[in-house]
């Protein structure tokens, strides 16, 4: 490791988000209780793009928070406020939550955004974005995807859809188009200069049973065309998929991560993609490790890739534990190009940054 930090949070988290001003939003999950949710100062060296040699201070510090009645499983600043809004069990509503004063440190719940489902619902899946106003898109089914005007806290579209495949992840491309990402990983775009119009899964070559599907989008930069960028797909079973929207039932590239013990479960299923490491890929969720790819080494389609670096840490870190700790999220550092972050189920929190010795990725 080049730089390596660890916090203990007082509960587990399943999210870490980036805030304004380099600040980091961590939530707790568990069902009984009350959850913490943090705004967390990390240290000096990642607040910078270039480090020092050394800094006085290298702990995380906890800069204000709130608590939620109920789990929070996903959270989204909202770009250019002070508001969050998170989601969680036991239904599909939202909770609006507005960041603090500087005379305070209290992160207060505002309202709940009411989505017209039922109780028992899975737990809504949101992004957010501000391009044209303050905006939650948000859905835990294909037929139940909307977007609420965060401001007046009213639907600016509902999604037409007879579908009712559960979703793993949505995203806003850009101010007008939607991805959609099912359980079971089929894709959906939607134009929301076309409400009328019905959305679809697309289905695709895969093996369809009990594996569960997650999504990441890569974003390039700003200004740049949207259908360029490469989506990813990771299943339970450890398969990865990357799909060119243009083309999207011909996978641009395809392997096998090493995982030890695929599965059916998909709790903490995570891919994202470095921001600025062409071709690069981080997947947790299977053990207590985070897998660094380079998906631009994969030569043959649906062979097992090597990974080019593994993060053990929480998975050592904790002794002979008879429970290991498992990875329920990591994300990038937004500017440092081999920095990231992730939590486990131990509360556990790290921030690292791997050395590379042959230069590549």
């Amino acid at each position: 490791y080049e730089e390596l930090h660890t916090f203990d949070l007082q509960a587990p988290t399943r999210l870490i988000e980036w805030a304004p001003e380099n600040r980091i939003c961590v939530a707790g999950y568990e069902e009984s209780g009350r959850n913490e949710i943090l705004q967390l100062v990390p240290p000096a060296t990642l607040q910078v793009k270039e480090t020092p040699s050394l800094f006085p201070e290298r702990d995380f510090k906890v800069e204000c928070g709130g608590f939620s009645e109920r789990p929070v499983c996903s959270l989204k600043p909202v770009p250019g406020t002070r508001f969050l809004v998170t989601s969680g069990p036991p239904d599909s509503s939202l909770q609006l939550w507005q960041m603090p004063a500087e005379d305070s440190n209290v992160i207060e719940c505002l309202s709940d955004i009411p989505t017209g489902n039922s109780p028992g619902q899975p737990w809504a899946k949101i992004a957010t974005i501000s391009a044209k106003a303050a905006w939650v898109l948000h859905g835990s089914r294909l037929n139940s995807v909307q977007i609420t005007d965060v401001d007046s806290r009213k639907s600016v579209y509902l999604a037409a859809s007879r579908s009712s495949e559960e979703l793993s992840g949505l995203a806003f491309l850009d101010c007008s188009t939607l991805l959609l990402c099912c359980a079971q990983g089929q894709l959906c775009l939607a134009d929301l200069r076309q409400p009328q119009r019905a959305l679809e899964p697309v289905s695709m070559a895969l093996e369809q049973g009990t594996e569960r599907w997650c999504m990441a989008v890569r974003h390039g930069a700003q200004g740049s065309d949207w259908s360029s960028q490469p989506i990813a797909r990771l299943s339970s079973a450890g398969h990865l998929i990357l799909t060119d929207l243009r083309k999207i039932l011909e996978p641009l590239a395809s392997a096998k991560c090493r995982v030890p013990s695929p599965g059916s479960g998909a709790e903490f299923l995570c891919v994202t993609w470095a921001p600025a490491l062409e071709g690069c890929l981080a997947v947790s969720g299977f053990d207590g490790t985070v897998h660094i790819y380079n998906s631009q080494s994969w030569s043959s389609p649906g062979l097992e890739a090597e990974p080019t670096f593994i993060h053990r840490g929480h998975a050592v870190g904790r002794g002979s534990s008879s429970d290991p700790p498992l990875v329920t999220a990591h994300t990038w550092h937004p500017q440092k190009p081999r920095t990231l972050l992730s939590a486990a189920s131990d509360g556990s929190l790290h921030a690292w940054d791997w050395v590379q010795p042959d230069g590549k990725c």
